[in-house]
């Protein structure tokens, strides 16, 4: 075969099709020709590259000592590193719906082994720590606990706001037809302690630190850290994920009070500002409406809320991918499980609740 000329990219060179039709006409060895060989780069490699792969398939004898020092070398480095797994193209069959069903199956029970270890782990860690043996430094706790408390309020508090007046708003046109807009004061507090509150601060942090938690996990792991940690003998579990899972833990049932108590601001401002309820009437019937029991279910499900975007969010990070597309797809599958499991949870909480009439 005589290659010549310059071969570079955007450059027309000869058709694969053609290497491949002329390789297929019953040869039984493939030399090389390369005296009138020009400037090339990796458009040549490819596809001597492929070449060799066809002359392998079809038992054809590939005469590598006859290209240049050059080309060998690259030839022999593309020859010796097997294609990795993560970059072969996956096909599926969309007409096999039994495959592609089964496929899936699969990946939910593998998620659910991992999700069952992962725990068993943190559990473990958790156990460890009530005797003080687990090893992490509390200034990064107290560090993780201002990022996702403190640092997470003015979102909180925007998002709170804008619901509670969108709840005031809604209840109190449909209550005035009525002559009750006094009682949208009741609606919009008991909506937010018992469910909106806890469950607009679990959507907000899950995109907000559930999404950071795995992305930082996935660009250690990729970076190698969370392997040097093994190497020296310390827990990624102990280390890394008990801080991130107890500072949201402890700062849930805060940031859900404050969300409730922005979200009542937000109908009162309907209130008084559209159907001329007076301050303290607002206030006291909001008083009026809530209890121990209402509130402590909001924050009762804050915490269940909380260990779900931690939860999620780190183990997402620490089985991330060795690539960059890896660490996305692990910070995209954190926010949609995160936020998936705590409507779940509400639903689950909803029928218990209804059940044991709370």
């Amino acid at each position: 075969m005589d290659i010549a000329g310059n071969w570079l990219v955007g450059q027309k060179s000869t058709s694969l099709k053609k290497i491949e039709r002329d390789l297929s006409s019953g040869i039984s060895s493939l030399s090389f020709t390369t005296e009138k060989l020009g400037k090339y780069d990796s458009t040549l490699v490819s596809m001597l590259f492929k070449c060799h792969n066809f002359c392998r398939q079809y038992g054809i004898s590939f005469k590598i000592d006859t290209l240049p020092q050059g080309l060998r070398e690259l030839l022999k480095l593309a020859v010796a590193v097997p294609e990795a797994d993560s970059a072969k193209k996956i096909g599926y069959n969309t007409h096999n719906i039994v495959r592609m069903l089964g496929e899936r199956t699969l990946g939910f029970l593998d998620s659910c082994t991992m999700y069952a270890g992962f725990i068993g782990d943190l559990t473990i860690t958790f156990s460890k720590a009530i005797f003080g043996k687990a090893r992490f430094r509390m200034y990064d706790l107290l560090t993780l606990m201002q990022r996702t408390g403190p640092e997470a309020l003015p979102i909180v508090a925007l998002i709170s706001f804008l619901v509670g007046l969108i709840l005031a708003f809604v209840g109190a046109i449909q209550l005035a037809k009525y002559g009750s807009e006094i009682f949208v004061a009741d609606l919009v507090g008991i909506a937010m302690v018992r469910e909106m509150g806890a469950i607009m601060v679990g959507v907000v942090m899950s995109g907000r630190t559930g999404a950071a938690f795995a992305a930082e996990l996935g660009s250690m792991k990729v970076n190698e850290e969370i392997s040097a940690f093994k190497t020296f003998g310390i827990s990624p579990i102990e280390f890394l994920v008990y801080p991130r899972v107890l500072a949201l833990i402890l700062m849930f049932p805060l940031l859900t009070v404050f969300a409730d108590v922005i979200g009542m601001l937000g109908g009162m401002a309907i209130g008084i500002g559209m159907f001329d309820i007076g301050y303290e009437q607002y206030m006291n019937r909001t008083l009026a409406a809530l209890d121990i029991v209402q509130i402590s279910t909001g924050i009762g499900k804050s915490l269940v809320f909380g260990a779900i975007v931690a939860v999620i969010g780190c183990q997402k990070g620490l089985s991330a991918e060795n690539s960059s597309l890896g660490v996305g797809r692990a910070t995209t599958a954190s926010v949609v499980q995160s936020i998936t499991w705590i409507i779940v949870a509400d639903a689950i909480f909803a029928v218990a609740f209804a059940i044991f009439d709370i």
